[in-house]
């Protein structure tokens, strides 16, 4: 890894306000510096502890749960460091080129720039997508989606809920829903009850999450929640919107009305502008994807460029908070300052120890890999472009295909509105079981700008931003995440 210019004249950027933002901004404050803090969102705290819009007043306990003090501990941070530093909420970065971050300015509807020399990118993660018939329903969404309609506006997907797919999301958001009054139907667990027993020894190293965990799936078993496992999700059906979801259970074939339905595998890391900013990748086998690189600091192999949080590798909100503090600490020793050794150590062994139950984790909640085998041709795979795994699949066979953006140039899959973020991933698992590769060797798509979709006819408002850059979406994207 290199190191980045030991003297700028510009402030350091961080993309994102979630956990590892935030720390990174609070670390770089405190040591006299007034950073650029760059977010989507109206305030910071990230996904997992997105704060409700003015107006509501429900208490942290109520939002969070358990992890209440730790959200009020971060929105703290977050409300002290306002006045130092450049804060920038509602506010996209799309692009860079030329040293410069390309930013689309959500409530004033006008792009700009960002230079930049030291950047660090804290972008966060959405949900692991693996596509079913009905899919595109209303009334389906994803898991992460499910739990901002609650967690940002009080509002439930529907009056009968079920939830499918697998990872402790699936649990935490089921246990949510009931709590805040709303029937859930069922829980459909694709991974199997015997993976979770094989899992707990090693669980038991991160006693404080496992005995959460226990506690959402007593919680809902004493409600009279069904709970099944080993359950892989077929459909959803219905003219207009969700009525019934279809899963297959030990060959067997159930079915359940519901009028909502949230389904995710896990979370995939937000990598486009990493990808953008031509850091090096590598594919990394617990998270089953390609990520950018990094050493353990948090450098990523392009100078200046500092990698922390779930955009570059899953691993929750509290290892997030650690990388970006540490990220921070690697801006500042890259620029000649002195860094506590000691901190940065501990910071170190406490990211290898969250890796270590991370795996735990993966062991208890699998990766369904049948699905690739089982999803029927007719299922939309790409729904920007209406590319069905059918057709994905004849074309792979015919040219045979072997790289993700030879599939995507021939298919379109990946070409659309979400470039590739929704579909890419079961994109990459269908090239690799068709061509009979690893997932590894199937590669993956290539980031293009804009990383989102951008608004037409919104004129930009510096000398820098050049017309012919190409915006090519029409409208911002309603995002799942």
């Amino acid at each position: 890894m290199s190191s980045a210019a030991s003297l700028t004249t510009l402030p350091p950027v961080i993309v994102g306000a979630g956990p590892a933002g935030i720390r990174a901004a609070e670390t770089l404050v405190r040591a006299g510096l007034r950073p650029v803090l760059i977010d989507e969102t109206a305030k910071g705290g990230g996904q997992i502890y997105r704060q409700q819009p003015d107006g509501f007043s429900r208490p942290a306990k109520a939002l969070y749960g358990f992890e209440a003090s730790r959200a009020e501990a971060l929105h703290a941070s977050w409300r002290a460091l306002l006045d130092q530093v450049d804060y920038r909420p509602h506010t996209l970065v799309w692009n860079s080129e030329g040293g410069e971050l390309d930013l689309l300015q959500v409530r004033e509807q006008h792009y700009d720039g960002q230079p930049w020399q030291q950047l660090i990118l804290a972008t966060g993660a959405t949900d692991r997508i693996l596509p079913f018939q009905g899919w595109t329903l209303p009334g389906v969404y994803t898991l992460g989606a499910a739990q901002i309609a609650l967690k940002y506006q009080a509002t439930a997907i529907g009056s009968r809920v079920v939830f499918a797919g697998t990872g402790p999301l699936l649990y935490l958001i089921a246990y949510q829903y009931a709590k805040a009054g709303v029937e859930v139907a069922a829980v459909l667990d694709s991974a199997p009850f015997s993976a979770k027993l094989q899992a707990t020894p090693a669980m038991l190293k991160g006693p404080a999450v496992f005995a959460k965990g226990l506690w959402y799936l007593g919680w809902l078993k004493a409600r009279g929640i069904r709970i099944e496992y080993d359950a892989h999700l077929l459909a959803a059906s219905g003219d207009q919107r969700l009525t019934a979801v279809r899963w297959r259970q030990q060959g067997q074939e159930q079915q359940l009305d519901c009028d909502g339905l949230g389904f995710g595998y896990a979370l995939r890391s937000e990598t486009q502008l990493a990808d953008i900013l031509d850091c090096r990748f590598q594919f990394d086998e617990l998270n089953r994807a390609w990520l950018p690189v990094r050493d353990a600091m948090g450098r990523s192999s392009r100078d200046g460029v500092y990698l922390a949080g779930d955009g570059a590798g899953i691993m929750g909100a509290d290892a997030a908070e650690w990388a970006g503090e540490l990220a921070a600490l690697a801006l500042l020793q890259d620029s000649g300052r002195a860094v506590d050794a000691t901190r940065v150590s501990q910071l170190q062994q406490q990211l290898a120890r969250t890796r270590q139950f991370r795996q735990a984790l993966e062991d208890a909640f699998p990766f369904p890999e049948q699905w690739v085998h089982e999803v029927a041709d007719d299922v939309v795979l790409c729904r920007c472009e209406n590319v069905t795994v059918g057709e994905a699949r004849r074309l792979i066979s015919e040219l045979s295909l072997q790289d993700m953006n030879r599939l995507k140039a021939h298919s379109r899959v990946g070409m659309g509105r979400c470039q590739g973020r929704m579909c890419g991933l079961a994109a990459a698992e269908l090239l690799a079981a068709t061509s009979g590769q690893s997932v590894a060797d199937a590669g993956r798509l290539r980031a293009q700008a804009p990383v989102k979709p951008l608004p037409y006819a919104i004129a930009p408002t510096v000398q820098q931003w050049s017309p012919a850059l190409p915006v090519t979406a029409v409208a911002e994207e309603a995002d799942h995440d």
